[in-house]
């Protein structure tokens, strides 16, 4: 099962002559026209002349050249392959693999398998060429027998798909790109297929099985928020996922849903009446966030709307008063707590609840699987889960990634909200930039620059940011105007001081890093100046974005880049520019850079696909998920005897899953 990466035709015998720049890998036939070695010690180079009917070519060996001045001959005739380059205008090729011409076979009859390997696996004799050896050799001794199908018999008719033995073999060793591209075709499917089934499975057992609190009913402390304080009317999209959510909780057994929300959608009042519903069946609620700065905002956000209500809710981070937590976890111990909002602090040993009924986790991807783990251990019956997160996943990536939760999605902004305006601005425009700033800072506004972490050095991004700060107070001179800096190294009572002066807006521009990336509220802020945009990643740039345009007052985000960009760069800013829709984005996201730098589905375990790529194999996707959830629908056990190759495969592969229920 370790695949090539790709293959090298040997089966065609290339002419000398027909070598340009853009040619890659050669197989050419030809005599032996002249052998010389040329330098000394380290500079020392065997030269040869390979010669056929239409040309000449030099072959050039660094090392191992007493070795090869024994095994060639000039005057006789070799098969040679390799890289082909040019050097001084002529075709060369350094270190060809060459052998004696045998007049019967001078190509292999299949494509060459290429596999990755590491310098490691090299030196102890283990290169591409080795493997490739090692492989064919082994499967020429394993019989169809050995490589047992795994797929229903009725799926491999209907799909036309080759057997999983030919396959196999085909994907190593194919005699034509036809049969290399059919076993590809059946080996992703069959990844695919086997994610979806697990993935399905897993959802199903959890759905019969683990047991969940009940919330029976829509008491009092619900009702009386939702007709008497609610700020604002819900869209129909809060409404939608209230309701799914409500419906998930009301059934017995445990809730594990994604809300997936774009920036500034509304995720918060959705958490806040799910943790109201928790409350009126007697359960307490814990809402976990990354940061302190986080953790703090979304107290104070849900204190103020709770405000004149008799729902207790409580904050507990790393710098909670030793008198303070003692009083937190008393209250919660007594039951006297309805909410309490923290980061990691809430997860430590000593945090006890009397009747934890609701857990919900913001931006999860922040937090490991094993920390998660540790909240339910604190509940007798399994809580129900609500994770949210501001990146918007595309479809695809959600069917993969996430295909055991139940996921929502909040795809309407609230009423009132604009869309930002972004535009992409060169650095020889920067004067213009900093002019516009300072006519929204005229109109009462204020304004955030964002530099780039460098993540190589703290000292470099420190020194980036440093130098960033003094620029933008050379254009905003400390007596007309205020500024503020935030960044990771500061200490969090800096940090929190900073912030807190930029809220109050007794500073009108907040210069800092990415820290502010993540649910930074400021309602008043209606410009966001991104330097170096080219370095930042698509969601990065779109989190960035959504720190403004949180009133209702027109806003905008720049991005500031060199004159000379990549390619890719070009495209990130031209998608931030054309869309303010965050699933769109993700999915271009997704495009450009693949599943594995999402953040969050490193830690999945449902990607580690060999072949298959859910950007590319979108449509075998659905076809899998298709025939995955038919085969369930119909034997959700695997009993039937049809389906008894899929149920022996699975078994087989049993302890490859890991952490697998887990949100």
């Amino acid at each position: 099962m370790h695949f090539p990466f790709r293959h090298v035709d040997r089966t065609k015998i290339d002419k000398i002559a027909s070598i340009m720049y853009e040619t890659n890998y050669v197989q050419l036939v030809g005599t032996i026209a002249g052998i010389e070695v040329l330098g000394e010690r380290s500079s020392k180079r065997l030269r040869a002349l390979l010669k056929d009917d239409s040309g000449e070519i030099e072959l050039v060996w660094f090392q191992s050249i007493q070795w090869i001045q024994k095994i060639i001959q000039e005057g006789s005739k070799y098969l040679v392959f390799g890289k082909a380059g040019m050097f001084n205008n002529k075709p060369q090729i350094t270190h060809p693999e060459i052998e004696i011409c045998q007049p019967e076979l001078t190509t292999t009859k299949f494509l060459e398998p290429v596999y990755p390997t590491t310098e490691k696996l090299k030196a102890k004799g283990l290169s591409a060429k080795q493997i490739a050896k090692l492989t064919g050799t082994l499967l020429a001794q394993v019989s169809e027998k050995e490589i047992a199908e795994n797929l229903p018999y009725n799926i491999i008719e209907k799909l036309k798909l080759v057997n999983r033995f030919h396959a196999i073999t085909a994907v190593h060793f194919p005699k034509t790109q036809e049969q290399y591209e059919a076993a590809l075709h059946r080996l992703k499917f069959e990844e695919l297929f086997f994610a979806q089934v697990r993935m399905r499975m897993i959802r199903g057992q959890r759905h019969r099985r683990s047991k969940g609190v009940l919330f029976e009913k829509v008491g009092n402390y619900f009702n009386s928020f939702y007709n008497n304080y609610l700020p604002f009317k819900l869209t129909n999209a809060q409404k939608r996922v209230v309701k799914e959510i409500r419906s998930d909780t009301a059934k017995g057994h445990q809730m594990n849903r994604l809300l997936q929300g774009d920036v500034g959608s509304g995720k918060t009042i959705v958490a806040l009446l799910i943790m109201l519903l928790a409350a009126d069946n007697g359960y307490q609620s814990c809402f976990m966030a990354p940061t302190e700065i986080l953790s703090q905002q979304h107290y104070n956000n849900l204190k103020n709307l709770l405000s004149g209500t008799s729902v207790e809710i409580r904050l507990l981070t790393g710098s909670t008063k030793k008198a303070e937590r003692k009083l937190i976890l008393n209250e919660l111990k007594n039951r006297t707590l309805h909410f309490l909002v923290g980061t990691h602090a809430v997860i430590e040993e000593a945090v006890q609840f009397k009747n934890l009924g609701l857990v919900i986790i913001d931006e999860q991807h922040r937090f490991g699987v094993a920390q998660r783990a540790k909240l339910w251990s604190k509940a007798v019956v399994l809580p129900h889960i609500l994770v949210m997160t501001a990146t918007p996943i595309p479809r695809t990536l959600a069917m993969t990634a996430y295909g055991d939760l139940d996921y929502s999605i909040i795809n309407e902004l609230p009423p009132g909200r604009q869309p930002v305006i972004t535009v992409h601005r060169f650095e020889t425009k920067r004067m213009a930039v900093m002019e516009f700033v300072r006519s929204e800072i005229a109109k009462g506004r204020q304004a955030f620059f964002v530099y780039p972490l460098i993540e190589e050095s703290e000292k470099l991004s420190y020194e980036n940011l440093e130098e960033g700060y003094k620029q933008v107070k050379s254009f905003f001179p400390e007596h007309l105007y205020s500024l503020s800096m935030l960044h990771g190294k500061m200490h969090a009572q800096q940090k929190e001081e900073n912030m807190q002066r930029f809220k109050e807006g007794k500073t009108q521009i907040l210069v800092g890093t990415t820290v502010i990336e993540v649910g930074i509220d400021i309602p008043n802020a209606s410009v966001m100046v991104i330097e170096s945009a080219e370095k930042f990643g698509l969601s990065q740039l779109h989190q960035l974005r959504g720190r403004v345009g949180r009133g209702n007052d027109k806003s905008y985000c720049i991005l500031l880049t060199p004159y000379k960009l990549g390619n890719e760069a070009k495209e990130r800013l031209k998608i931030m520019c054309a869309t303010n829709d965050g699933f769109k984005i993700a999915e271009k996201d997704l495009e450009l850079r693949g599943p594995g730098e999402i953040e969050g589905t490193k830690q999945s375990g449902m990607l580690n696909f060999k072949l298959a790529s859910i950007v590319n194999d979108k449509d075998l996707l659905d076809v899998a998920k298709y025939y995955a959830e038919q085969i369930l629908k119909d034997d959700e056990e695997l009993i039937k005897p049809e389906n008894s190759v899929l149920k022996m495969y699975l078994l087989s592969q049993k302890g490859k899953i890991s952490w697998s229920t887990i949100s």
